[in-house]
């Protein structure tokens, strides 16, 4: 199907009911990628089922799923996806090897970021050691795509989250990467905060044991991963602001950037906000 140049180079409507009838059409078909929250989250993950997993060959399993996607009344947003993710993973356990991976390649390589947010949660035996975890949602990690980025973290924050010091130890060689997209997953999967996911209550209350990884980026070049480190710093100044006073103090110290500056300025808003 031929797609003009102006839908593929849209900037996006602000709100749903201004999304195109035919830009919508191809988003549920899977034929475009989405190019904000907003497209992102009106994409209707049955119908993108329904035109996608025929495709793929999994005409058979599409029904299965359609109908507890139904059942469930799930239609949208990541509640959709990280089912569909959890459906998919279960009939692949039936399946052979070479047909699971040759499956979950066809969808982490899919024009459709929705089709390829549902690959990054097909991972998620519990037997499966931590790095083999890691490795399988690297790509995932460094995609195009900002949607399929932050399925990413989410998809694996909960694993990572069980051992904090065993994922610190491995998460400090990806802020050591080129691309900054692995370098922001580094910091952003942890967070303790974080924004649509559970707390992580140990770093909350020992914010240190990211150190190795936050020391690794106080004066990252990329504005990606400086916001992401003032974020994860925010989050910690708020329930150690002394830790977090006292850190930003020696990065003053340590590192005369304009970067460290900025992250710096993001870490204490809150500090600031409560002074006032």
């Amino acid at each position: 199907m031929f797609i003009s140049e102006e839908i593929l180079h849209r900037k996006g409507a602000s709100k749903a009911i201004n999304i195109p009838k035919e830009v919508l059409v191809l988003l549920n078909r899977g034929e475009i990628e989405s190019v904000n929250l907003t497209e992102w989250l009106a994409v209707n993950h049955i119908f993108l089922l329904r035109n996608v997993l025929p495709t793929l060959d999994f005409d058979h399993e599409s029904e299965f799923i359609v109908a507890e996607m139904e059942q469930q009344s799930v239609e949208t947003g990541m509640k959709a996806i990280r089912l569909i993710g959890s459906l998919l993973n279960n009939v692949l356990l039936e399946k052979s090897t070479s047909e699971k991976e040759d499956f979950i390649r066809k969808c982490s390589i899919h024009i459709s970021d929705s089709v390829r947010c549902w690959a990054a949660f097909m991972n998620n035996n519990p037997h499966d050691a931590l790095k083999d975890k890691l490795d399988y949602i690297r790509p995932f990690a460094a995609d195009s795509h900002f949607g399929v980025r932050e399925i990413s973290w989410m998809s694996i924050r909960e694993d990572l989250a069980k051992d904090i010091d065993s994922s610190v130890k491995w998460l400090v060689e990806w802020a050591k990467s080129d691309d900054e997209n692995i370098r922001r997953f580094s910091v952003e999967s942890i967070r303790p905060r974080g924004v649509w996911c559970k707390h992580i209550e140990i770093l909350k209350q020992e914010p240190q044991k990211v150190l190795p990884i936050l020391n690794l980026l106080k004066s990252d070049p990329s504005k990606y991963v400086q916001d992401s480190v003032g974020n994860w710093l925010n989050d910690a100044s708020k329930t150690q602001p002394e830790w977090v006073l006292t850190l930003c103090e020696q990065w003053e110290k340590d590192s005369v950037s304009k970067a460290t500056d900025k992250i710096i300025k993001k870490a204490k808003r809150t500090i600031v906000k409560g002074s006032m």
